[in-house]
């Protein structure tokens, strides 16, 4: 006679099977092993419904890819920048081509993501990916050229950076002067995978770098509001004067 396993063992199989076959096996043995078990086929079933939720969300966010596919293009690159509106530091860009088959759980504007989950998918993301390139431009060119141009400017060696060339570009809000093919769109980041995964890239260097420069000037308080202009920072402007880090474009009238 079989000894039956323990909740504790069924658990540990379905979680080493394929997410659909550990529900149905589950649904199998629970005339066997009566309520426990039936609870636990009510959590991976669950467990199902998001994941089914999930690749249906992330497929309407690869329209514009699949649609680029579509049209020939192999390698298409999306584009973001983190860092406009700040009152110091750089502003950065990512340029990252997925693959066709990409599934990144959790992939989204950046924006919307905590900094423990954007972390994490930047690491996934870095694996994953056919390639990605980082552009930056720092505080001293962003008052010389302004923050647009400077913006491109990243984006532009984003690109540069990328031993695989793309040969489709999608990009948030923006057009550049690249002799490549693109599509400019209004809140990519919420609307294309490769856009969010570049702004994911673009987010987490850039606030790595604050996190950095936060060493050398730990009286503004980089590490926590990345160089925007909360209260506590501009207080600390007004208390400290400028660093070289701070954008004197961006802040006109804060000190005298």
């Amino acid at each position: 006679m079989n000894k039956k396993m323990t909740v504790a063992e069924i658990r540990k199989r379905a979680e080493e099977m394929p997410l659909e076959e550990a529900v149905s096996w589950l649904a199998d043995i629970i005339p066997s092993y009566g309520i426990s078990v039936a609870r636990l086929a009510d959590t991976f079933s669950k467990k199902l419904i998001r994941l089914r939720e999930e690749k249906e969300r992330l497929l309407q966010m690869s329209v514009f890819e699949i649609e680029a596919r579509s049209n020939g293009f192999v390698h298409i690159g999306g584009i973001d920048e983190a860092g406009r509106g700040p009152l110091a530091g750089p502003v950065v860009a990512g340029c990252v081509i997925l693959p066709g088959d990409c599934f990144i759980e959790h992939l989204n504007d950046s924006k919307k993501l905590t900094p423990s989950i954007r972390d994490k998918l930047f690491d996934i993301i870095k694996s994953e990916a056919v390639d990605y390139g980082i552009g930056m431009v720092m505080p001293e060119e962003i008052d010389e050229i302004n923050i647009l141009n400077a913006t491109k400017k990243a984006m532009i060696q984003a690109v540069s950076n990328m031993k695989t060339k793309p040969d489709y570009l999608i990009i948030d809000a923006l057009e550049l002067p690249l002799p490549i093919p693109q599509l400019s769109v209004n809140k990519g980041d919420s609307l294309s995978i490769s856009v969010a995964a570049a702004s994911i890239i673009a987010k987490v260097t850039r606030d790595r770098w604050m996190e950095e420069a936060h060493k050398s000037y730990p009286e503004y308080g980089f590490d926590k509001h990345k160089g925007y202009g909360t209260q506590e920072h501009m207080e600390a402007i007004k208390k400290f004067g400028l660093c070289p880090i701070h954008r004197k474009s961006f802040t006109h009238g804060l000190v005298g």
